[in-house]
């Protein structure tokens, strides 16, 4: 018997000692659950149906400030709520918990013993009987000061982040505002046009464009489209036009024109990061003998200029074999010249008006294309520089967001004698 005593014995202390009798387990759960009860991480009470409180943890009394027995019986849960916050419980947690018998995670602030305030996350569950009806209220209250902190935090750091993204738009169109020539010229018996339609608000674009005196007689025109956005392309941009009017007074041969910006180019930006652009250079004079102006362009690169003539007929004035100007030391440049009768209307553009989809809220939306733009051109002839402009500022409005590059638009017209259309 004492053997079978011992074994038993052993058997009940086991590796880890004693084992506790189950009136010590039952005494130490209980006061487990009490403890863990009264200093957990969160707040606990329990209130009556009318609000007021029955129990409340020593976490949530040690955040309040206040003696247990001041709570008990005393005060109302909305007591423990601010202005605001006890508005929105009479108005829309109180009525929700009634209806759905749980609310959970609502934010709100509770008003310290000392007049500060806590913000917390309040959830609270209507306990019932076994009939069914309800007995009391059971709310967990969670501190979340550390979360406001962060939210604040947050909130600061978006608006810094807003104003210095507000700042840079300011910059950026500031910037491509000097990019631009604050007014074309008035060429005596032309009526001269051009838009200038920016992609995006946050990035200063590379499209570029300018029509400028020369000697008597003479103009000059280009319009391009610098690779790349930001400040890099905005100084390739800057470094273009002064060299473009630049060399146009100098030589105002446009194969000579684009030979100096291509050699210009490809002096500065042969290294790592190599910097180049599309561009179109046309030199305007006037034809004393048949009325009108004759235009010899020169090409690098750049999308071919279209022709609407008085008659209606339009087609492209191609510049083919054209290469990027700054990529090779020696570039080819293409030209071709062509006489602008009255009625006559040139227009320049960037690729950022074909390059555009059509469809642009669809994963396939179509690419606008040359074929399209020709279409549209030929719809609109004969017709001015104005109207041209016009008419494509409003096909662009109906790409939306299609528009993925800046688009730059010039077109010159040759009035027709006291047709009223000479802007």
């Amino acid at each position: 018997m004492s053997g079978t005593s011992d074994e038993e014995e052993a058997r009940r202390k086991g590796d880890d000692g004693p084992v506790v009798d189950q009136e010590q387990f039952s005494a130490l759960l209980e006061d487990s659950i009490e403890d863990l009860y009264e200093h957990a991480p969160c707040g606990y009470l329990s209130t009556l149906l009318d609000g007021r409180i029955a129990k409340i943890n020593a976490t949530l009394v040690g955040w309040l400030g206040y003696a247990r027995e001041d709570l008990l019986g005393h005060k109302y849960f909305s007591d423990l709520l601010t202005v605001g916050g006890r508005l929105y419980h009479e108005t829309h947690f109180a009525p929700l918990l009634r209806m759905q018998g749980e609310v959970s995670g609502i934010a709100l602030e509770l008003k310290a013993a000392d007049g500060s305030r806590l913000p917390v996350l309040v959830t609270s569950t209507v306990k019932t009987g076994s009939d069914g009806q309800p007995l009391l209220i059971r709310t967990t209250v969670f501190d979340a000061r550390d979360r406001r902190a962060y939210e604040t935090e947050l909130l600061r750091a978006r608006q810094e982040a807003d104003e210095e993204r507000e700042r840079y738009k300011r910059l950026a169109t500031t910037l491509q505002r000097t990019l631009l020539p604050p007014a074309l010229a008035n060429v005596p018996g032309l009526d001269v046009s051009a838009h200038y339609h920016i992609a995006s608000a946050d990035e200063v674009g590379g499209d570029f464009y300018d029509l400028f005196p020369l000697a008597a007689g003479t103009w000059g025109l280009f319009l391009g489209d610098v690779c790349g956005k930001g400040a890099a392309a905005a100084a390739v941009t800057s470094l273009a036009r002064y060299t473009l009017r630049a060399a146009a007074v100098y030589d105002p041969d446009p194969v000579a024109v684009l030979g100096n910006l291509n050699t210009v180019l490809n002096h500065e930006y042969s290294g790592t990061d190599p910097r180049f652009c599309t561009v179109i250079f046309g030199l305007l004079t006037p034809d004393h003998d048949r009325g009108g102006f004759h235009i010899t362009l020169a090409g690098g690169g750049h999308p071919p200029a279209l022709l609407m003539r008085a008659d209606g007929t339009t087609d492209y004035l191609p510049t083919p074999g054209g290469q990027l100007i700054g990529v090779l030391p020696d570039a080819q440049i293409a030209t071709t010249s062509v006489h602008l009768d009255a009625g006559d209307t040139l227009l320049l553009h960037t690729d950022g008006l074909t390059e555009a989809h059509s469809n642009a809220g669809a994963d396939d939306g179509e690419r606008y294309g040359d074929d399209a733009l020709l279409d549209f051109a030929r719809a609109l002839a004969p017709t001015t520089a104005s109207d041209t402009i016009g008419a494509i500022r409003g096909l662009l409005k109906t790409f939306g967001s299609g528009v993925d590059d800046d688009t730059a638009v010039l077109a010159i017209h040759v009035p027709r004698p006291d047709s009223g259309d000479q802007q």
